[in-house]
C-alpha cells in the first residue's frame, strides 16, 4: 500500500505553486536551506530563458511542520511566482470579461506541447492558455521542493542521490548507464551539470548555436541512487513493481519521452551470459560483478546502485516558431513565442533526483511503516539486521 501521496497546484504565471505531501512520519527533522538549495539547482543551467532572472525560488511551509519537524499531517509547501506581478491581469482568477478574454486568447497550438491534446480533453480549445499554464514545466518547482524533503528522509537511512547531464542534443559526454563514481565530478558551477568538465565548452557552444538559429535542444540525464536496500517494491503485482513506478515518475517529467533502468537500451544487443550480473562475494557480502540490471530485478531492488536515465526531447516553444493552425479562424500560421528556454537540460538533473526521491521514499515507508519517525527507525534497524549476512547499510 502506498504511503506517500503528492499533489501539486498552481499555474506557471499564477500567484504561487503549492505542493501537498501526505504520509511523512511525525518527528522528521527538515532542513529548509537544503530545500531552497534544490530549488536553486532547478533554476540553474546554461540556455535558460528570462524567467530565471525574475524568479528567486524559496520554500514557505504553511502546514505540517513545527519547530522544524514534521507533524504527521500533510506537509504544505509554497513557492511564490514573482512573475505573477507581470501577468496578474491575464491570470486574474476572478475576472469575468469575455471580450477581454477573447482578445488575449491563445489559439495556435504548439507541436509537441499539451496545448491541443489538453484543450481537446477539457473543452478549452478556445483559449489554450487554460491548458499551457498548468502543463508548463514551471510546475516541477513544486515537485522539486517535495522531492528535497523526501531526499532528507532517505538520507536519514544512508541513501544518497546523484544526477548529471550525459548528453546535450547530438553531443554525448557519457555513453550508456551512469555509475556513482562517474557522476562524482560534477561541479556546483557547471553550466550544463556534466560530469566531464572538459566537455563543457563544446556543450555551451552547441546551446549558443541553437539559440542563434531559433532552435531548442533536448538531452539525456543520468542518475544513481546508492544505499538502497534489497527488497523495496514487489514482484507480485504489475502496479507495485518498482521499476514500473520509477519509469512512470520519470516519464511524468515534462519533455521526457523515454526512460531506461540500468543498461536498458544496450542490453538488448547482448546474449544472456553477457546481459546479467553474476553474484560474487566481496568482503563476505553478496555483490555483483556488473550492474546491467541497474539495481532492480523482477520489480524489486537488489541492493546494488540504482541507475536510471531520462531522455528529454527539445523544448516545444521555439523562437523561430513552428507551423500550426489557428483554432479560432482555421487559418494556418506559425506558433507564437513569448519567452522560453533554449534548453532546460541543466535543470533536469535535480528534477530527476526529485522524482526518484519521491518514489523511493514511498517504497521505503511502504516497507518500514511507522506513524512516527522513531517507529520507522526501529523498523529500519530490524531490516538491516535481517539482511546483515549479505548486505549492510551505506553508513
Amino acid at each position: 500500500m502506498r504511503r506517500l501521496r503528492l499533489l501539486t497546484g498552481g499555474e506557471s504565471h499564477g500567484p504561487r505553486l503549492t505542493a501537498v505531501l501526505e504520509g511523512l512520519p511525525a518527528g522528521l527533522a527538515l532542513d529548509r536551506a537544503a530545500i531552497d538549495d534544490w530549488l536553486r539547482r532547478r533554476q540553474h543551467g546554461f540556455g535558460r530563458g528570462g524567467r530565471q532572472r525574475i524568479e528567486r525560488d524559496c520554500v514557505v511551509v504553511s502546514g505540517g511542520l513545527r519547530d522544524g519537524r514534521s507533524l504527521g499531517s500533510p506537509l504544505v509547501l509554497e513557492i511564490a511566482n514573482l512573475d505573477w506581478e507581470n501577468w496578474s491581469e491575464v491570470m486574474d482568477p476572478w475576472r469575468v470579461d469575455p471580450e477581454a478574454a477573447a482578445k488575449r486568447a491563445v489559439t495556435r497550438p504548439r507541436p509537441g506541447h499539451a496545448d491541443y491534446s489538453g484543450g481537446a480533453a477539457t473543452d478549452q480549445l478556445a483559449d489554450l492558455r487554460n491548458v499551457l499554464e498548468r502543463s508548463s514545466a514551471r510546475e516541477t518547482a513544486a515537485r522539486v521542493a517535495a522531492g528535497a524533503v523526501c531526499a532528507q528522509l532517505l538520507a536519514r537511512y544512508g541513501i544518497g542521490l546523484r544526477a548529471a547531464v550525459l548528453r546535450v542534443g547530438a553531443h554525448e559526454v557519457v555513453a550508456g548507464p551512469p555509475s556513482w563514481e562517474g557522476l562524482a565530478a560534477v561541479r556546483a558551477d557547471s553550466p550544463l551539470v556534466t560530469p566531464r568538465p572538459d566537455d563543457e565548452e563544446r556543450l555551451v557552444a552547441a546551446v549558443r548555436a541553437a539559440r542563434e538559429a531559433g532552435e531548442t535542444l533536448g538531452g539525456v540525464v543520468g542518475a544513481v541512487v546508492r544505499g538502497v536496500p534489497p527488497g523495496l517494491g514487489s514482484y507480485v503485482h504489475w502496479d507495485r513493481k518498482l521499476d514500473g513506478r520509477i519509469a512512470q515518475a520519470l516519464l511524468s517529467i515534462p519533455s521526457v519521452k523515454a526512460a531506461a533502468i540500468g543498461a536498458g537500451l544496450e542490453v538488448v544487443a547482448l546474449v544472456g551470459s553477457e546481459a546479467h550480473d553474476p553474484y560474487v562475494l566481496a568482503d563476505g557480502r553478496l555483490a555483483r560483478s556488473s550492474n546491467h540490471a541497474g539495481g532492480l530485478e523482477g520489480g524489486v531492488t537488489n541492493g546494488a546502485d540504482l541507475a536510471v536515465r531520462a531522455f528529454f526531447k527539445p523544448i516545444s516553444t521555439l523562437r523561430r516558431g513552428l507551423p500550426s493552425v489557428d483554432l479560432g479562424s482555421g487559418e494556418p500560421g506559425a506558433t507564437a513565442w513569448e519567452r522560453s528556454d533554449v534548453t532546460a537540460i541543466g535543470a533536469a538533473p535535480v528534477i530527476v533526483e526529485a522524482m526518484l526521491a519521491l518514489v523511493l521514499a514511498d517504497a521505503l515507508l511502504e516497507k518500514l511503516g511507522g506513524d512516527a519517525v522513531a517507529d520507522t527507525d526501529r523498523a529500519w534497524q530490524a531490516l538491516a539486521e535481517r539482511l546483515a549476512p549479505w548486505w549492510q547499510p551505506n553508513r
